[in-house]
């Protein structure tokens, strides 16, 4: 599916939609449903990046290749958005942790915190709990006592 383009390029209508096979109608359509936003020159143009076109490309896979209709595009678009950006918070959460936690070992680590820390003379055993789980036997008569 992917097309042959330059990197770092900026393309008019004409040459993405002779790109992709695809309608200058099309492109403008999806653009009014917001699917795609290219940006303009001073004289209005629209001009696709890169990143519009790899936008593109996954829209028409999914209208292409999986049947997808507009609503369900847009629908599916704004859901991966949202999990990249969770995904972006996620990594700075871990981050943040990540720094908090080498923080805090570099503190114990210094001369006045070992005072504070208790060495255990020998190993700690930790029993195993193991719990029996109980059958239970359904039948439609009571069972007699034997």
């Amino acid at each position: 599916m992917a097309a042959k383009r330059k990197s770092k390029g900026a393309y008019m209508i004409s040459a993405v939609a002779e790109m992709y096979d695809i309608h200058p109608q099309t492109l403008r359509l999806y653009e009014r449903e917001g699917l795609l936003q290219p940006s303009r020159t001073e004289g209005n143009t629209r001009l696709y990046t890169d990143e519009d076109l790899e936008r593109l490309e996954f829209i028409l896979n999914l209208a292409r290749d999986l049947g997808v209709n507009i609503a369900g595009i847009a629908i599916i678009l704004q859901m991966r958005e949202r999990m990249e950006e969770m995904n972006r918070q996620m990594h700075s959460f871990v981050e943040y942790v990540r720094t908090e936690m080498l923080t805090q070992i570099q503190n114990a680590a210094g001369p006045q915190s070992k005072s504070a820390m208790v060495p255990l003379r020998k190993p700690m055993i930790v029993p195993r709990v193991t719990t029996k789980v109980a059958t239970v036997r359904t039948t439609s008569a009571p069972r007699k006592p034997q």
